[in-house]
């Protein structure tokens, strides 16, 4: 089961958001609104990273069903949610989002799990809304500067996709075999960019426009994040892919600066930690937020 629910986000920017687990039953007595649906189960809100989207985080929201009221959100530009071509791409639009979607899902205080540019967003909102997160687990995003030679690089690669793909299969083959940036065949790097595809008359083209990723992108890789981390004061769960773009040292330090943060490292996986290893995702996840129910 798939359950779309709307929100509006900064400048009126529709945002879909998305349960994949099927929520508790319940005796009839509660309302309709989607919190008291949900039995009063804690929230959790998941964050997709650059070129993402909700359905990325199905297996894990289906899992956290049982014991939460998860919620996966398509972030402006991405999935099903609105891509204005001339909208804000920048990092308070979509905090703000973010900050949006929680108010109107009745989710706060709730826990935050984000991927790459989807966990920089959760703590830049964990330090500017505290009351808004009561956890917070970051998923293989640095907090270091990357530079101009990075957004460089990323410009190059989008110009390298021979798009459009003929068939689903030639984009699982691209990405997960003959890619450039591939350094060993990796079959669910080729499933996670079949699920970003769509079907258009002349073949399978991807839902986002790559010149919003760029200017998406351009707004954090200039910067170093290391300030908005000190400023995080619920616990945070640190996660990086042992062949992730997050190294341990950086990972490390990481959790030194965050007041209240722990580390995990996933063996076997690279920067797409929940998609290469879901079930060694999940043992990493679980303890931690075992102990946010239970403090």
């Amino acid at each position: 089961m798939a359950r779309r629910i709307d929100v509006t986000g900064a400048g009126g920017v529709r945002l879909a958001a998305w349960e994949f687990g099927d929520p508790p039953k319940t005796d009839g007595a509660h309302g309709t609104d989607p919190a008291d649906a949900h039995g009063g189960l804690p929230g959790v809100l998941l964050l997709h990273g650059l070129m993402g989207r909700a359905s990325h985080w199905a297996p894990t929201a289906r899992w956290l069903s049982a014991r939460h009221r998860a919620v996966a959100l398509d972030q402006r530009g991405h999935g099903r949610s609105d891509k204005p071509p001339r909208g804000a791409y920048t990092r308070e639009a979509y905090v703000e989002d973010v900050e949006a979607a929680l108010e109107q899902l009745g989710l706060g205080p709730a826990v935050l799990v984000g991927h790459a540019m989807g966990a920089l967003t959760a703590w830049q909102l964990a330090a500017k809304r505290p009351d808004l997160v009561r956890g917070l687990i970051i998923c293989d995003m640095r907090a270091s500067a990357l530079g101009a030679a990075s957004q460089r690089v990323w410009d190059e690669w989008f110009r390298a996709w021979p798009v459009p793909f003929a068939t689903l299969a030639d984009v699982r083959k691209w990405f997960g075999e003959d890619d450039p940036w591939v350094e060993r065949p990796n079959p669910a790097r080729g499933e996670f960019y079949a699920e970003v595809m769509a079907e258009s008359p002349d073949g399978w083209r991807p839902v986002f426009e790559p010149e919003q990723m760029l200017r998406s992108r351009e707004t954090w890789v200039y910067d170093a994040h290391w300030e908005e981390l000190a400023q995080v004061r619920c616990p945070t769960l640190v996660v990086r892919g042992l062949d992730g773009e997050l190294g341990r040292a950086e990972a490390q330090e990481m959790v030194r600066v965050l007041p209240r943060g722990r580390y995990a490292e996933v063996a076997d996986a690279g920067h797409l930690v929940h998609y290469d290893q879901p079930e060694a995702w999940r043992a990493a996840i679980e303890p931690f937020l075992d102990a946010l129910r239970e403090g």
